[in-house]
């Protein structure tokens, strides 16, 4: 049997980082459906215009008052409807029509003709990819679902003849598909994939460490540690009392900039601990250098330029392979992450508490819920003021019970499950191409 061919787009760091955690469980590269060999020179067009438009109205959706049409646009193509009362929810609404026109009129079938001539299962972390192999009648299409809770556009326009299965993070987002009308038997909840180096195998190795000395620097004087001390001592074992470092907080904007503004408001309430070394700081600015360039720039307006590559660091990478290596590391060490409730909110799963921004576009609504729900996030505070809760919220108790809470509560074996399903496919896959 071919390996899988693991697909994704450049729409937002949620979908190609799900990919590569996919593809480098499965030992293969991860390709871009609007890039080559998976798009021909009118397919790259097609899905650049949809790109721009997403992150332009993403970035305008966050400007006050005249982003206020932009949210609504933002809203509108993201639009969830009430779960409950449960009933059919099937009926395909304009963004469905307008994928299953395009798909007639031949957008991916570069991906049709490449996944016939190789005849490998396809693995993808953007609906669109799997509807147009589905529709094309191509067996072993699977689709990872990257939110909590999803927009109808995830199933296709006649659902219950649909083959795609789905791997879903959440239990929400498997009776969201079924309110769509996919069948039950073709969704799987498999948790999101997370890197395999952040997991550390079935006994979560280096999960379970990073969270034993992220619980000594965020529970400074005990208060949780000791309202929990049979649990933490059942599943970490001895904490490593010893490591005193200053905490570390970790603010991670979006792939379109949204929100990278935000920095501005909190930096310098943040900047006694951070001169005091009593808070270390990573600012993440991915792949856009005007992001970094805004960073650095604040830090130098606010008098604190000095403290970058001692207790402030700006991550700025050139390629997403780079960026996501570096990223990882980051989040090894973050004992507290400031992110807009996109993707990132599985991470919370990693025992990393979330302080969770105002969602861009409503399935960020329920991703922020459904972390709130689970006591892994909380919503973020005045920004202007944030070295006082920060103060506040370490000293209670509150960010490791939030850490604790995320890992207990979270899937966190959504990488190792996808590749044991997409592993199992091989003796059936030879038995059909034999045949």
């Amino acid at each position: 049997m071919s390996a899988p061919i693991v697909v994704t787009i450049d729409m937002g760091y949620g979908h190609l980082r799900a990919a590569k955690a996919v593809a480098d469980a499965l030992g293969v590269q991860s390709l871009q459906i609007d890039k080559p060999p998976l798009a021909d020179e009118d397919d790259q067009k097609a899905w650049a215009r949809s790109r721009r438009f997403y992150e332009m109205t993403s970035r305008m959706s966050q400007v006050p008052i005249v982003g206020g049409p932009f949210r609504g646009i933002l809203d509108s193509l993201t639009s969830i409807p009430h779960l409950h009362p449960i009933r059919d929810l099937s009926a395909p609404h304009v963004g469905v029509k307008m994928l299953d026109r395009a798909i007639q009129r031949g957008l991916g079938a570069g991906l049709i003709r490449y996944l016939r001539d190789t005849k490998s299962p396809l693995v993808t972390t953007f609906y669109a990819p799997a509807i147009i192999a589905d529709r094309a009648g191509l067996p072993n299409v699977y689709c990872v679902v990257t939110d909590a809770d999803i927009n109808r556009v995830w199933a296709p326009i006649e659902p219950k003849r649909s083959r795609i299965q789905y791997l879903a993070p959440t239990q929400r987002a498997k009776r969201r598909l079924e309110a769509y009308g996919v069948n039950g038997d073709n969704i799987h909840v498999t948790g999101f994939p997370i890197a395999e180096s952040l997991i550390g195998g079935p006994s979560l190795a280096h999960a379970k460490q990073n969270l034993a000395a992220r619980l000594v620097r965020l529970d400074p004087d005990g208060i949780f540690r000791r309202d929990a001390a049979r649990e933490i001592e059942h599943f970490l074992g001895p904490l490593p009392e010893d490591r005193r470092d200053a905490p570390h907080l970790t603010f991670a904007v979006g792939g379109a900039g949204a929100q990278s503004d935000v920095a501005k408001h909190f930096l310098p309430s943040l900047r006694g601990a951070l001169s005091s070394g009593r808070l270390r700081l990573t600012l993440v600015a991915g792949l856009r250098q005007h992001v970094a360039d805004m960073f650095a720039g604040w830090l130098h307006d606010f008098g604190m330029g000095d403290l970058v590559g001692n207790s402030v660091d700006i991550l700025l990478e050139s390629n997403f392979e780079s960026y996501y290596a570096r990223f990882n590391a980051t989040l090894a060490s973050t004992d507290f992450l400031w992110t807009k409730p996109s993707e990132m909110t599985f991470y919370g799963a990693l025992g990393i508490p979330l302080i969770l921004s105002w969602p861009v576009g409503v399935h960020e609504r329920y991703n922020r819920r459904w972390a709130i729900e689970n006591g892994a996030g909380m919503k973020q505070r005045d920004p202007r003021y944030a070295g006082e809760w920060f103060h506040e919220l370490l000293a209670d108790g509150t960010f490791a019970a939030a850490a604790w809470h995320g890992f207990t509560r979270m899937p966190k074996f959504g990488t190792q499950r996808i590749a044991e399903m997409l592993n199992a496919l091989a003796p059936v896959a030879m038995v059909r191409d034999v045949g």
